[in-house]
């Protein structure tokens, strides 16, 4: 028996369960007054082929839940139709919908009524989430991103407020509303401006609660753990970090794990406490090396844990203990694991370094690799902070050096200062 292709393929795009159809059926049904009988068993039924050609009741609510004649929903006709088109039924359906609502005094709510939103218009969003997260990896922080963020999760809010759709479908809607905000988030951390990302913060994790997407929530309280950190909030900090690898993605895929442990060490690091990093990295190294470098996961994600990352982490925490021979060691690896277009991550790295050299003592070679991050790349926030602070450790360090000089005349050459 040949099974209908055409309806399962409906279903997948609209985001619909056995279950899920059976009920839009029977939702279809009852604004006209039928009793609705269809089960997940019919449905079953129907994509097995077991039923060819449902009951005329029950064609015509398939036609207004999918909007479409019933043969384009892998529907054969026992003979060949006599009266009315597939088309006018279709037209009718809506009529006979619309007439119902206005006899009642309100628009009734229901399948015939409004758009159906489906899993389509869900990767069509997470296309755009892919292209943001991307432009978000090169350049960083800028306001352009933010404000492109917030308003691709207002067009995930708005597609879910405006349609009818699958509880799967409405969960997947509002993951993609929380993924914009905490990238909205994140560039107001790298752009360092913390207000901004503090309210993203607090709508982010409103969104991804309702999403029921344990991935998405990892993310933003990750996000929230850096936010602290940057504020000075140590114990915040922390709190935040222990909340994103409580989160069960953390203790099923070794990869969240890692990324967890080794954000974590920049966390101490910050806090002044060598032994608690050098647990954590340690940690970060054995679930990357536990984790299925083939398995699927999010855009974002596998665009950060990498090796580059954990090298990069693990630079930020020695730097921040004033392990400068260590944090050099941990720069020059992530360098020469980092992708060509993480613009933004190779300055900071670069600059990292080079404050590392000169705590080692190293003016020339610390001024030569300052002077390799690019102009436009060094104007970015954090950057630019980092730069600030390696001049004016340059200062104390050597204030009349050749290479003081030269660097002096290169920022003013450059006009690097925003």
């Amino acid at each position: 028996m040949e099974g209908n292709e055409a309806l399962k393929a409906r279903m997948v795009e609209s985001g619909f369960t056995q279950a899920e159809l059976a009920d839009a059926v029977n939702a279809d049904l009852r604004i006209v007054g039928y009793e609705g009988t269809v089960s997940d068993r019919t449905v079953r039924n129907w994509l097995t082929g077991k039923s060819r050609w449902p009951h005329r009741r029950q064609r015509t609510a398939l036609e207004a839940v999918f909007n479409c004649p019933i043969t384009e929903l892998g529907f054969i006709p026992r003979r060949k139709p006599t009266r009315k088109s597939p088309e006018a039924a279709v037209l009718r359906r809506h009529f006979i919908a619309a007439t119902a609502a206005s006899l009642t005094g309100a628009a009734a709510p229901g399948y015939a009524a409004q758009p159906r939103v489906g899993m389509n218009d869900v990767t069509r969003l997470q296309v755009k989430f892919a292209a943001l997260v991307a432009t978000d990896f090169r350049y960083g922080g800028r306001r352009a991103v933010e404000s492109q963020a917030v308003a691709l999760a207002e067009e995930a809010l708005t597609i879910q407020g405006h349609g009818t759709a699958s509880q799967r479908v409405r969960g997947a809607l509002y993951g993609c509303a929380a993924s914009f905000t905490s990238s909205a988030m994140w560039a107001a951390i790298d752009g360092r401006r913390f207000s901004a990302a503090q309210s993203h913060f607090d709508r982010a994790s409103s969104l991804a609660a309702m999403s029921n997407d344990t991935a998405i929530q990892f993310r933003i309280w990750s996000h929230a753990s850096s936010l602290y950190r940057h504020m000075n909030r140590p114990a915040d900090a922390r709190a935040a970090s222990d909340v994103a690898r409580a989160l069960p993605i953390a203790r099923r895929d070794p990869m969240f794990a890692s990324l967890g442990h080794a954000r974590h060490a920049a966390i101490h690091g910050h806090a002044g406490d060598a032994r608690a990093v050098q647990q954590s990295l340690g940690h970060a190294e054995e679930a990357y090396e536990r984790a299925d470098q083939n398995e699927q996961r999010p855009v974002w994600l596998a665009g950060v844990c990498d090796r580059s990352e954990l090298e990069g982490l693990a630079l930020s925490a020695h730097f921040s203990l004033g392990n400068y021979e260590l944090a050099e060691a941990h720069a020059h690896r992530s360098l020469s694991l980092l992708r060509p277009g993480m613009q933004r991550d190779r300055s900071l790295v670069r600059a990292r370094l080079a404050h590392a050299q000169l705590g080692q003592g190293d003016v020339d070679e610390a001024v030569d690799t300052a002077m390799q991050i690019p102009t436009e790349v060094a104007r970015h926030p954090r950057v630019h902070s980092i730069l600030s602070d390696f001049t004016h450790a340059l200062q104390l360090a050597a204030p009349h050096s050749l290479a003081s000089q030269s660097w002096d005349e290169y920022n003013r050459d450059s006009r690097r200062d925003p």
